[in-house]
């Protein structure tokens, strides 16, 4: 093999082990929920399998539609207190249903963070909460052209000085953040333990089998974090990463590369 060849290859196995490098540190020890929806499994084995309400999974993707919503019960992970919903949803219908891509909902009380369509202001991805107590419009809040478009859509909440941060992302974009106090949300600290934890896609919350909002979309995989995500950790995971072990599946599996 010529020289100029062999250096050539050494670059390209650089790079591979550069990128698997930064995969991996994309906080696979605090990833706990993983929904990829070619079944009802979730692939931590923090939760229960998916319950649906009408909803159904067809193709790999959790189909939702007004009325009909699916939800993970029975969690046995760690607590949750600072987080990030992660998930990539393309809308059926842009109406202003009030439903949510991504619920984590406490079982036992109101106590809710979501990924909510158009509440507050219509074609507008926002924050949701119980009673909007961590909830303010995103400074750079994008409103949405009628495109079907598949979107990669990350909130998180950070934990600065007994206080949330909240800070949204849109196919790796940042749509700003903002923190206690701002726009009358009282942003305190919430906690979500095993046994008092719920995923729901679909509805915005429930109380039981009962709750408010509905969302029409085709929803392609889910997670939550039990930390705030970074700016360059989710842009890591929107180009494809995450070399953890799902439970039922390859050992070296690789979480579902996003392309628009």
């Amino acid at each position: 093999m010529k020289v100029h060849n062999i250096f050539a290859v050494l670059v390209v196995l650089l790079m591979l082990s550069v990128s698997m490098s930064v995969f991996a540190q994309v906080q696979e020890k605090n990833l706990v929920g993983w929904w990829l929806f070619d079944d009802v499994t979730e692939e931590t084995g923090n939760w229960g399998d998916i319950t649906h309400r009408g909803a159904k999974i067809e193709k790999g993707q959790l189909v939702v539609e007004s009325g009909k919503w699916s939800h993970a019960i029975d969690y046995t992970g760690p607590d949750i207190t600072e987080l990030s919903l992660v998930t990539w949803v393309s809308l059926d219908s842009y109406a202003k249903t009030n439903g949510s891509a991504l619920t984590l909902d406490k079982v036992s009380t109101d106590q809710f963070c979501a990924i909510v369509w158009a509440e507050r202001k219509d074609r507008q991805w926002m924050p949701g909460s119980s009673h909007f107590r961590r909830t303010h419009d995103f400074p750079k809040a994008v409103t949405e052209e009628d495109t079907g478009e598949m979107l990669f859509l990350v909130f998180t909440y950070e934990d600065i000085g007994d206080k949330y941060k909240v800070t949204g992302y849109r196919n790796g974009e940042s749509l700003g953040s903002f923190e206690a106090n701002h726009g009358g949300a009282r942003m305190d600290l919430r906690t979500w333990p095993a046994g008092d934890a719920e995923a729901i896609w679909g509805r915005r919350h429930v109380n039981g089998l009962n709750g408010p909002g509905d969302l029409n979309a085709h929803i392609e995989e889910s997670r939550i974090y039990n930390i705030a995500l970074t700016e360059d950790e989710v842009q890591a995971i929107g180009k494809g990463d995450l070399p953890v072990e799902p439970r039922g599946k390859l050992a070296t599996r690789w979480a579902k590369i996003k392309r628009q």
